[in-house]
């Protein structure tokens, strides 16, 4: 994953360090923590168009199925294990994690941990969503600085104003959470327009930090159960999508472990 490339396939930002990855299903999830990962995307963004993905099975499972989401998600530079079973996964090829990079945590402790000097701009969610949750982080951290925020509630027409938005104002980091496969499309059709920044793929994590939206206790977390909490919060919209995503996940991960064929080999 040797630097960020825009839609022609050029390199942007080949001198940013890359983190060790494993791949699962065929997507390199980076082996990482939520300090050393605040402390990357600090640096990444300086002088580069950076983007990372807060990977779910669902996400990962759809890159090994969906060519046109994989072909979407090609996009991206960072792929970050989201939920706990990737981290089960990913240590049973020998990763030694000890917890995921789970979205609304990291956003949460990015902008009250990252240095005070770096700038952020919201893209994603309703008028209240991003408004409060631009006053949340003021609330917790006075000098944090956010420059800009935009819900997410526009047409493709409009896009160019918010690139052209973003390119002025000129934040360290861009959190765009527009859910999935929205958020990922996005910033595939605007990623060769961006001039800098590393672009964050955060979806619950605007409603999570906003207050709008419950999340899993602790406890549920740590024992993969976060999809429980939520299918029961939201069973209408949720319930086709982790029935499907989550047993082809499994499906697919048996079938590579009892085959042999998936690889370990870090990239």
């Amino acid at each position: 994953m040797g630097g960020a490339k825009d839609s022609s396939g050029s390199a942007r930002g080949a001198t940013v360090s890359s983190p060790p990855v494993v791949r699962i299903l065929g997507t390199p999830l980076v082996l990482t923590s939520y300090a050393d990962l605040i402390g990357r995307c600090s640096e990444w963004g300086r002088d580069n168009v950076v983007t990372v993905d807060f990977s779910n099975t669902q996400i990962v499972t759809m890159r090994r199925c969906v060519p046109s989401f994989r072909e979407t998600t090609d996009c991206v530079d960072h792929f970050i294990p989201d939920g706990m079973p990737l981290i089960w996964a990913l240590n049973d090829r020998g990763a030694g994690l000890t917890d995921r990079v789970y979205g609304p945590t990291f956003m949460r402790k990015c902008l009250l941990e990252a240095p005070a000097e770096r700038t952020h701009y919201f893209l994603g969610g309703s008028q209240e969503c991003v408004g409060r949750l631009e006053r949340v982080f003021k609330e917790l951290r006075p000098a944090v600085r956010i420059v800009g925020r935009r819900d997410g509630y526009f047409g493709e027409s409009e896009e160019a104003a918010i690139v052209e938005e973003i390119n002025a104002l000129s934040p360290d980091f861009i959190w765009v959470g527009l859910g999935t496969p929205k958020q990922q499309e996005w910033i595939r059709r605007n990623k060769p327009k961006l001039r800098r920044g590393v672009t964050l793929a955060v979806g619950f994590a605007f409603d999570v930090n906003a207050g709008t939206k419950r999340d899993a206790p602790a406890w549920m977390q740590k024992l993969g159960l976060t999809w429980v909490f939520r299918l029961c919060e939201e069973p209408r919209r949720l319930a086709a999508r982790y029935f499907k995503w989550n047993s082809l996940f499994v499906a697919y991960w048996v079938g590579e472990t009892l085959s042999g064929s998936a690889s370990s080999d870090d990239v």
